[in-house]
């Protein structure tokens, strides 16, 4: 007598060997050798009345392939994210002792001179400076007249004026009539560098720490 065997409902048998620490990993390898072992288990149990189209594969061969090179362009962008903080990091080293140009109305002084500078979005009619001892009080004021858009500087003679005092300066623009915001800029000096962190950090004399990106000149 002769046994039939139905083999509609039969699986195919599992090994078991698939460890915890196997299922865990993410690197693109693993994730697509599980593809293919899911794939091929797919096929050999697939009705065979119906069975999946190339079309069917196609497509799931394709999604695997994106996600390999998606995980393969990460890997690739942050290799690059790094050796450029890299070399943000000795082109910071080098600015150490140097002066450059950030936001601030701090005034320089040297040699009996004040310097500071200023940035405009647009065109201004008039310009003038008022310059601010540490007691609030103007001790002078430079017109300048009409600037055209950019960055500009300007010069202060101290006269009487104590040098050795700390001072800050206000810019005052407007165009027919209507009042400007200049963007104060200051003089200032790299002490120290910081990298920690995914950005370039500059320890700057009078500013304390501003990112690197923030600068708006080198001097």
């Amino acid at each position: 007598m002769t046994t039939a065997v139905d083999n509609k409902n039969s699986t195919p048998p599992t090994t078991g060997s698939t460890s915890k620490s196997s299922l865990n990993d993410t690197s693109s390898a693993a994730t697509a050798d599980r593809f293919l072992k899911l794939l091929v288990a797919q096929m050999q149990n697939q009705d065979p009345l119906s069975p999946m189209d190339n079309a069917q594969v196609t497509t799931q061969m394709a999604q695997i392939n994106t996600v390999t090179g998606i995980d393969s362009l990460n890997s690739s962008v942050k290799s690059l994210g790094t050796q450029f903080t890299q070399m943000q990091a000795l082109q910071g080293a080098a600015l150490i002792g140097k002066d450059v140009i950030v936001e601030g109305n701090k005034l320089s002084v040297a040699d009996k001179t004040g310097q500071g500078g200023f940035s405009l979005d647009t065109p201004a009619d008039k310009v003038s400076v008022d310059i601010i001892n540490k007691a609030g009080k103007v001790v002078g004021t430079q017109d300048l007249g009409a600037l055209e858009a950019g960055q500009h500087g300007f010069e202060w003679d101290l006269g009487s004026n104590d040098a050795t005092a700390d001072y800050t300066f206000k810019v005052t623009a407007s165009a027919s009539g209507t009042a400007l915001t200049p963007t104060a800029l200051m003089r200032d000096t790299v002490n120290a560098i910081n990298t920690s962190g995914d950005s370039l950090t500059l320890e700057l004399a009078k500013s304390g720490k501003v990112p690197y990106i923030d600068v708006k000149a080198l001097n």
